[in-house]
């Protein structure tokens, strides 16, 4: 057992942050006092005083300066309108000079987009006067300024200065900043991987997160640990000390094939506190290995440093690999030397994998969005453009669409994803078989499975992948918090023989892999076809003379050639959750769908979901505000699910009322109410995108489904046992093979805590 360091980092430690920049002399501009100092709980309540003091230039009528956040930030929306209200911001001038304030969201230069701009109007300032801005201004009933939900060691009030009013705004060269540190311990977490071969070493992980997901060194406890099986290396206690953010438990091992769950009991009142698994200990040629391949840090767009980045998925998301994927218009040399050095020393074999790498960030019209992921440190980075690099020096290296992209990286030893973030990518557009083997359809942006399935038609053979495209400094546990990410992030598990990245390259290239919202359940894919196929080592429409073999049974990935007129799919599904479903499709048609439970298990149990987005581009956010209303039926018991931002309202109102006001981003959420039912009764659903009535007895194992516009924008209503106890299902579904084209079989898995999971696609043709 090893512990891992309880403080939210060394950094922490101190009242301020200074952050030095390039900026002009402070005897010229100005300098600028931040009070009070120190450490703040996330998304604590609280009042700051900043006071800049005006240099030897002074600052002339209609001059101004401004207060820059980095984009990422979840705090509170600043506003001058309500001084009762949450983040009431008011500035006054020493020599009573008029202060006009105006706060916006993208008012800055990338990554500080969040911009107060305190101007002068009708007066000037000399040196030594002053501006005093104070954030959440409580003098008139505010209740002061709400943190960020996420940890951040330095959060920086950068401040700017036109000194001369031409709307050039000079950098002050010390920002002030303070550190927010987690709040109490909400819920515990137990963390396995889901796949191991027996005798194959694994780890626990045990944390503690506060309410918003931080990991929290305000936790403690004497726990019991109660494995279904004997695991070699477990003790069979734990005491967990006050201070720590997390702790490992490694080099375990079981020698008998099972399922491993581990329960987490409190030794003083026996109460279950967390459960960990299920681990499936299967004799074999691989192991599950569980990854977040993307996201970055506060060099680029996000916040925290890239080597705390490394430290958080190695040792409080529990990660087998990752990657760090800055957006490479904000990568300079000097950056991408010290990213390549940080992966070299964060990977080691069988414990801890890291793939140097970036994002190509071209704009959707050149080709959108792509992950870059080298085998090798050391390797050329062919940059989208220089759009926030001074230093052009190097500008000829640039692949300005996806198409050079492709072509620079022809010859190199690397594979490429698509994804949606900002931007997305554009797959018509460019697409290389070559090197672009996935599609990531979901991160903290949101779920995507049209960058998937767009392709299929065009003959793209890709697979899934999902990553948490965090920007937090949370890989492998990345919270939406309280901005406009709409969803928890993803993770990719790799179906492979070894942890090395040898291992990982091979089943990124065979698609031997799946990808789930940020839960790790256990999932296996497989076809078996009547007579024998030919299975291809690679995709035979860009490697003609790949390797070929004689095979009657393939796995998630697989390319495979066959005369069968069917394949029959056995489907493994185990969670630590119910589950709900499973669709078995081939392509965007759902040939099936799998319940662990029958019509008759059904009981009053009623869930309402809603999900989709506006359209493909930034603005896909959808907001949902809404009502149902269970006419002639009392709510005996409700449950929310995937409410990830706890201050937007999903409530019962009243005895058969919930009301609602959420966001999705191609993602779902919704509710779960238990009734004490009228069969007479009827289903009331009104929103902002349509109104749904049905009667309460036609509810049933099939959705009721309102759509509603956008991009798969509905809601759909249907009824679940009242306890499900399944989770574990294990089933086998024939499906018949189109005669023309690819058949993508895939499998996407729906459970009752609200995640969502998918299986690559077999790519069997005819």
């Amino acid at each position: 057992m090893s512990a891992k360091p309880g403080t939210v980092d060394d950094e922490l430690v101190g009242a301020v942050w200074p952050v030095t920049h390039p900026g002009e002399d402070p005897v010229l501009y100005g300098h600028v006092e931040l009070e009070p100092k120190g450490a703040f709980e996330a998304r604590s309540l609280q009042t700051f005083r900043l006071v800049y003091t005006v240099g030897r230039y002074g600052i002339d009528d209609t001059g101004a300066i401004r207060v820059v956040f980095r984009f990422v930030g979840d705090f509170g929306e600043l506003q001058t309108t309500n001084p009762t209200g949450y983040n009431y911001v008011t500035a006054t001038a020493s020599n009573g000079a008029r202060i006009a304030l105006e706060f916006r969201g993208t008012g800055g230069q990338r990554p500080w987009f969040r911009a107060l701009t305190a101007q002068l109007f009708g007066g000037y300032l000399s040196e030594g006067d002053t501006i005093t801005i104070v954030f959440g201004d409580t003098s008139k009933g505010s209740p002061g300024m709400q943190m960020q939900t996420f940890v951040e060691a330095g959060f920086e009030f950068k401040v700017l200065a036109d000194v001369c009013a031409v709307g050039h705004f000079v950098p002050l060269p010390e920002s002030p900043a303070v550190s927010i540190v987690p709040g109490r311990v909400d819920r515990w977490c137990a963390v396995l991987p889901t796949l191991r071969r027996p005798g194959e070493r694994f780890q626990l992980g045990l944390k503690a997160e506060d309410r918003w997901g931080n990991p929290t060194d305000r936790a403690a406890g004497r726990f019991r640990l109660e494995p279904s099986l004997p695991v070699d290396g477990l003790p069979e206690t734990v005491d967990y000390p006050l201070g720590e953010r997390s702790m490992t438990f490694e080099n375990l091992t079981v020698a008998e094939p099972g399922t491993l769950r581990i329960r987490v009991l409190d030794r003083t009142t026996g109460d279950l506190v967390a459960e960990a698994g299920p681990l499936l200990v299967r004799a074999g040629a691989v192991s599950g290995y569980w990854a977040d391949l993307h996201g970055q840090s506060g060099e680029s767009i996000g916040i925290g440093t890239s080597r705390a980045y490394f430290e958080f998925a190695r040792d409080c998301s529990f990660l087998d690999a990752t990657s760090h994927q800055a957006n490479d218009f904000q990568v300079n040399n000097a950056f991408w030397a010290y990213l390549n050095r940080l992966t070299a020393e964060f990977h080691r074999d069988h414990r801890f994998v890291t793939f140097p790498g970036y994002e190509w960030s071209g704009n959707t019209p050149v080709g959108g969005d792509r992950n870059v992921y080298f085998r090798t440190e050391g390797r050329q980075i062919h940059r989208s453009s220089h759009a926030l690099l001074p230093d052009r020096s190097d500008i000829h290296t640039d692949a300005p669409n996806a198409r050079a992209l492709f072509e620079a990286l022809k010859d190199e030893d690397c594979v490429i994803y698509a994804h949606v973030g900002g931007r997305y990518a554009d797959i018509g557009f460019a697409h290389d078989p070559r090197l672009e083997t996935a599609m990531e359809i979901h991160s903290a942006w949101g779920t995507f499975e049209w960058l998937l399935t767009d392709g299929f038609p065009l003959g793209h053979r890709c697979g899934v992948v999902c990553n948490s495209d965090g920007h937090k400094g949370r890989p492998g546990a990345s919270y939406p918090g309280a901005a406009k990410f709409g969803a928890y992030g993803g993770l990719t598990c790799f179906v492979t023989n070894e942890l090395t990245r040898d291992g990982l390259f091979d089943a990124l290239r065979r698609r031997h892999h799946y990808g789930t919202t940020g839960c790790r359940l256990h999932l296996d894919v497989r076809a078996t076809l009547p007579g024998v196929g030919t299975l291809y080592d690679r995709d035979p429409n860009a490697f003609p003379d790949t390797a070929s073999r004689r095979a009657d049974e393939v796995m998630m990935g697989d390319i495979v050639r066959t005369d069968a007129t069917e394949a029959t799919l056995s489907i493994e599904v185990a969670h630590g959750a119910p589950i709900e479903r499973v669709e078995v499709r081939n392509g965007t048609e759902v040939v099936a769908v799998l319940r662990p439970f029958e019509a008759a298990e059904l009981g009053s149990r009623i869930r309402v979901l809603w999900s989709g987005a506006e359209y493909r581009g930034r603005g896909r956010q959808t907001n949902w505000i809404g009502r149902a209303r269970f006419g002639g039926s009392a709510i005996t018991r409700f449950e929310r699910i995937n409410r990830w931002n706890h201050e937007r309202l999903l409530e019962q109102n009243g005895s058969d009322t919930v009301e609602w006001n959420t966001l999705t981003t191609g993602n779902f959420a919704g509710f779960d109410a238990w009734l004490d039912e009228d069969p007479d009764g009827t289903l009331e659903i009104a929103t902002n995108l349509g109104t749904l009535s049905v009667a309460m007895r036609d509810i049933g194992l099939d959705d009721t489904v309102m759509e509603a516009g956008g991009l798969a924008r509905r809601i759909r209503v249907f009824r679940l046992p009242e306890n499900n106890p399944h989770r574990e299902l294990h089933r086998t579904v024939t499906v018949p093979l189109k005669p023309d084209g690819d058949n993508p079989l895939w499998v996407s898995v729906f459970t009752e805590d609200g995640f969502q999971a998918w299986s690559s696609p077999i790519f069997a043709f005819r």
